[in-house]
C-alpha cells in the first residue's frame, strides 16, 4: 500500500474503504472484515447515516489488536443542511460524536451547494485546533474549486470526484495539481453502470496482467496518482481491490484505457437542475439515495 503526501504534509493511504449505500446493520461487519483484510482509510459521511457503525467496527478493531487508532485513517462529510458557520460546527461535532472519535483525519463538504463557504470558515477554526488533520471538498469542478480556492486562508488539501474510464476529467486534475488539492477517486467502478465491467478493452488488459477489470481500473487511478475509495460488501471482492500494488500498467494499457473516456458522468451531474433537485429532495426524504 502506497501513502500520498497532501499540501499541509499529512499522508493518506492511496487506497481505501467507501461505505456509501452499506446499511447500518451491516455497516459494522463489513467494516471490521475490511479493516481485517488490510484497509486503513475508512470515508463515510453523514448523509449515509452509519457513521455510528462504522464509529463501532473501528472500536472493535482496535480492541481485537487488528490496528491502532493512529494507523487509521477517518473521513466522514458535512451535507447540505450542515453548511454554513454554526451549522458546520454543530455537524462537525455530532459526527465526531457518533463516530467515537477525538478527531478526524478528514473532513469534507459534501457537494458545491448551501453556504459552503461559511462552512469552509468554520472547518478552517476546528482544523487550526487541532480536531482534524486534513480538510477538502467533494464535487466541486474545476471552476468551483479554483474560485473557493482563491478567496479562503486555507485551500482544501482534497476533491473526492467521481472519477472512472468513462469519465476520466484530465483537465480537472491538472488543474487540481496546479492549485495543490489532491484529487480522490469515488465509485472508481461506476457501480458497473454504461458496460463498464464489460470493456473489452479492459478485459484485454485485464487477461495481460491476469488481473480483473475491476484491478485494471483501480491501478489506472493510483498509476496517475488518484486516492481511490472502492466498496464491496463481499470479503472476497475487498481482498481483489486490494491487491493492484504488485504489477504496473504500461504506457500501452494506460493509452487504451483514455481511449474509453465519454467525457460524461456516469452518477453524478452537479451542472443539470434536476440533479440539484434531486440532492435537496434528500434532505426530505432520505430513503432516497444521494452521493
Amino acid at each position: 500500500m502506497q501513502e500520498i503526501q497532501l499540501s499541509n504534509g499529512i499522508k493518506m493511504p492511496q487506497e481505501g474503504f467507501g461505505v456509501f449505500q452499506v446499511p447500518e446493520q451491516e455497516c459494522k461487519a463489513v467494516v471490521l472484515n475490511a479493516i481485517r483484510a488490510g484497509y486503513r482509510l475508512i470515508d463515510t459521511a453523514s448523509s449515509y447515516k452509519n457513521e455510528e457503525a462504522v464509529g463501532a467496527a473501528i472500536r472493535e478493531a482496535i480492541e481485537e489488536g487488528t490496528v491502532k487508532r493512529e494507523e487509521l485513517f477517518v473521513t466522514t462529510k458535512a451535507y447540505i443542511q450542515e453548511m454554513g458557520y454554526e451549522n458546520l460546527k454543530k455537524a462537525f461535532a455530532r459526527s465526531l460524536e457518533k463516530l467515537g472519535l477525538k478527531e478526524l483525519d478528514l473532513y469534507l463538504i459534501h457537494m458545491p451547494l448551501g453556504d459552503y463557504y461559511g462552512a469552509w470558515r468554520a472547518m478552517e477554526e476546528i482544523y487550526r485546533e487541532g480536531k482534524i488533520r486534513a480538510i477538502g471538498v467533494c464535487n466541486f469542478d474545476a471552476a468551483r474549486l479554483m474560485d473557493l480556492c482563491y478567496n479562503v486562508e486555507i485551500k482544501p488539501m482534497i476533491n473526492q470526484i467521481e472519477r472512472h474510464p468513462h469519465y476520466q476529467r484530465h483537465e480537472e486534475l491538472a488543474v487540481m495539481k496546479k492549485l495543490g488539492v489532491q484529487p480522490q477517486g469515488w465509485a472508481p467502478f461506476a457501480e458497473g453502470l454504461k458496460g463498464m465491467f464489460t470493456e473489452p478493452v479492459l478485459r484485454e488488459i485485464a487477461a495481460k496482467h491476469g488481473k480483473t477489470a475491476a484491478q485494471i481500473i483501480l491501478r489506472w487511478n493510483i498509476q496517475q496518482g488518484v486516492v481511490i475509495i472502492p466498496k464491496s460488501v463481499h470479503k472476497e471482492r475487498m481482498e481483489e481491490n486490494l491487491a493492484i500494488w504488485d504489477f504496473t500498467l504500461d504506457n500501452d494499457d494506460m493509452n487504451k484505457i483514455m481511449a474509453l473516456d465519454k467525457n460524461c458522468p456516469s452518477m453524478l451531474d452537479c451542472s443539470k437542475p434536476g440533479e440539484i433537485d434531486r440532492l435537496y429532495d434528500y434532505l426530505n426524504n432520505p430513503v432516497l439515495t444521494t452521493l
